[in-house]
């Protein structure tokens, strides 16, 4: 399915879907969880197939412009990245000590949403709530 989506996706942008980006296709579904670009690039490499950086970042551009992936967060070690498509929608906590980043969803916070976009007559297509502080592990390092 998601093949399909990006091979309609590119053919409507005139593009094709070359061997670079049918490796960063493949290799970006293989993983579980959150990823940056660099790891992917590392993966491709050691895997022996040929492709650049900068194709790993276009090809990731185009995943998230058709809606397979998003971005998830900046780091000192740069963005990440998680595959959405067909996942139920999730938010983020993200620890400023060690990294984690943890995964929530609250029927709260959905219905406050919805509840705000009606209000403000705005129509809401999705959104993205990252909350960052300290994790149960390094908050008791910190005591």
């Amino acid at each position: 399915m998601e093949k399909r989506i990006l091979n309609k996706f590119l053919k409507d942008k005139g593009l094709r879907l070359t061997k670079a980006r049918e490796a960063v296709f493949q290799r970006t579904f293989s993983y579980q969880g959150h990823f940056n670009p660099e790891s992917l690039y590392l993966r491709l490499k050691e895997t022996g197939i040929k492709v650049s950086r900068a194709s790993v970042y276009r090809t990731l551009s185009l995943l998230c412009e058709c809606g397979l992936i998003e971005k998830v967060r900046k780091t000192e070690e740069g963005t990440l990245y998680e595959y959405i498509f067909g996942h139920e929608h999730h938010d983020h906590m993200h620890c400023l000590s060690c990294g984690e980043i943890i995964e929530f969803y609250s029927e709260d916070i959905e219905r406050i949403q919805e509840e705000l976009c009606k209000e403000l007559h705005f129509k809401g297509i999705n959104h993205s709530l990252e909350i960052r502080g300290y994790c149960k592990k390094c908050q008791k390092k910190k005591n």
